[in-house]
């Protein structure tokens, strides 16, 4: 039988020996709930994501309050946008001693990523008026036709 999202706790879950990584996630109280069915689904899929994902949770040198506030930047990116995730990593960071103004500061700093709308949009705007223009004053550019001045409308 298969769970339906959100019907199922993680925490309730068996352990098993097969899924460490799965079964760790869980125990540090970091797991997505919407993992559930993924989980009951393809548990082999869910084990080798997470001991992808775990790589540099393992290894590097950042400490642990550098990648939680690394990963509340990326749960509050506007390409992301996942509160369950900036929460839990917001609660982590704390923990690992970030201060409410570092986080504060991250929150900050990704709000640049808004700006690359314009950074795309604008130039191609002033490109496609700029050509709009350069065939308006083509000599032999063909333009709008008149209405003829009659009783109908158009």
């Amino acid at each position: 039988m298969v769970a339906k999202a959100g019907k199922r706790s993680a925490a309730k879950a068996p352990a098993t020996a097969q899924t460490p990584y799965t079964d760790a996630q869980i125990a540090r109280g970091d797991w997505n709930p919407l993992w559930d069915t993924l989980r009951d689904w393809d548990p082999a899929f869910m084990e080798a994501y997470l001991a992808f994902r775990s790589v540099p949770h393992r290894n590097g040198p950042l400490d642990p309050k550098v990648k939680e506030l690394v990963l509340i930047a990326i749960n509050v990116a506007t390409t992301h946008m996942y509160g369950a995730g900036v929460r839990r990593h917001m609660q982590n960071a704390l923990k690992a001693g970030a201060t409410r103004d570092e986080i504060l500061e991250v929150i900050q700093l990704t709000t640049v990523l808004g700006i690359h709308a314009c950074n795309l949009g604008v130039p191609i705007l002033a490109e496609e008026i700029e050509r709009l223009r350069a065939s308006a004053h083509k000599p032999d550019a063909q333009t709008p036709k008149k209405r003829r001045r009659s009783g109908a409308k158009p």
